[in-house]
């Protein structure tokens, strides 16, 4: 049909003025509208960040970079925590200040302090992993003014790994293989501190260390210490995890008080679970009642690889099965609370929670941490947090 005049210019006017909207329309069909703050998400198609849990972990100003392997937690208020170059820091306040400490010792700029375990603001030890000589524990009783050397690694192929004590002058020291044998030194109160800190000789708890066998210091949580008992007949209970290539195990030491000769027993169960490597293994242990206990691990060169990082025993670690649902990566870390009645452990990737005793956990956040003791957790470049006491944590 052919439009006249008036029309043809009619209908060219109601063209122009109708296309922006056909252009809109069509667009709107192409990009659907999208909640504020959402955009972002929706065309990148990255998850909505707002819709991922929010850290349980408040961080905290450390004051320093070093990275931070050791943490001790007194009474929620007073904690020390040490790390790379030197470094030793303490709160009185619950982390609100974190105070630097004197640098231990004349070359303790060159020590890597990744073990502390204290019992009140003035009273610490301080354990240096390193090899040979660069393995060594510090004491001070003037909260941290100054320091004295309390035991010195001799051997050169020795490397420390885990302190743990229940007094200043009761305890255990583990580290690698010496001469073939797995290294566990015992501090007793009756020796003194004279010689060696008060640390009985090796021999004592000496077991042959399998081909690549080692412990690992990633957290000083190697060994995992049984109620304090010094009465005649009773044993003081230590257990020991390791891992590298030939494969992960827990030995049970027992030594009892009182008595001539000094009985010591000890027996091992395998945790094969574990990758077989060396930078894999158990990192870290905790059996919490003699009966009840988690080990973690895995392998540190593969932080997201989830198989193989946890387990649990029920029997005083003579048998160990392995998580149905384990953390969501390497963990060198492990903690029970009895406040939470939840196991939480850390690592490189991140922190996850358990409240079955270890068979399944659920992910709280994907933080860079090495160490825990709770309520802290410490990790790379000064990384200190404190878990929230608000935040509501998976049930």
């Amino acid at each position: 049909m052919e439009l006249r005049p008036g029309w043809k210019t009619r209908w060219i006017l109601i063209s122009v003025l109708a296309l922006p909207t056909l252009v809109f329309f069509v667009y709107s069909l192409r990009n659907p509208p999208v909640a504020k703050g959402k955009a972002a998400a929706v065309q990148t198609g990255k998850p909505d960040a707002s819709a991922q849990p929010a850290s349980p972990w408040v961080m905290q100003d450390s004051g320093t970079t070093a990275g931070l392997r050791g943490i001790y937690s007194v009474d929620g208020k007073i904690a020390w925590a040490s790390g790379t170059g030197g470094t030793v820091l303490r709160t009185v306040d619950g982390g609100e200040h974190w105070t630097k400490c004197a640098v231990p010792g004349p070359d303790g700029e060159t020590l890597d302090f990744r073990g502390v375990q204290a019992w009140d603001a003035n009273t610490a030890i301080i354990m240096a992993s390193g090899p040979g000589d660069k393995s060594r524990l510090y004491k001070t009783d003037d909260g941290c003014k100054s320091w004295t050397l309390k035991f010195q690694n001799e051997e050169k192929e020795g490397f420390w790994d885990a302190l743990r004590l229940w007094t200043p002058t009761d305890g255990f020291l583990a580290g690698d293989p010496v001469s073939g044998k797995l290294f566990l030194s015992e501090a007793v109160a009756e020796l003194g501190e004279a010689v060696n800190g008060g640390f009985i000789d090796n021999d004592l708890y000496a077991v042959s260390a399998k081909n690549g066998e080692a412990a690992f210091a990633a957290s000083n949580s190697s060994i995992s210490l049984g109620p304090f008992r010094h009465m005649d007949g009773a044993s003081r209970d230590v257990w020991f995890a390791t891992g590298g290539v030939s494969g992960s195990r827990v030995i049970h030491y027992q030594h009892f008080n009182g008595g001539e000769p000094e009985r010591v027993s000890f027996s091992q169960s395998d945790a094969t679970m574990f990758p077989r490597t060396p930078s894999g293994g158990i990192f870290s242990i905790q059996i919490r009642d003699e009966k009840r206990g988690i080990v973690v691990g895995g392998d540190y060169s593969k932080p997201n690889e989830s198989s193989g990082t946890a387990a649990w025993t029920s029997d005083g670690g003579m048998h160990w099965t392995g998580s149905k649902k384990p953390p969501h990566g390497y963990r060198s870390s492990v903690q029970w609370s009895e406040d939470l009645k939840a196991w939480i452990t850390v690592g490189t990737n991140g922190s996850d929670i358990s409240r079955d005793d270890g068979k399944t956990w659920t992910p709280l956040d994907d933080g860079n941490w090495n160490a825990l003791s709770l309520p802290f957790v410490v990790g790379p470049k000064g990384r200190i947090a404190r878990l929230s006491k608000t935040a509501p944590l998976p049930k």
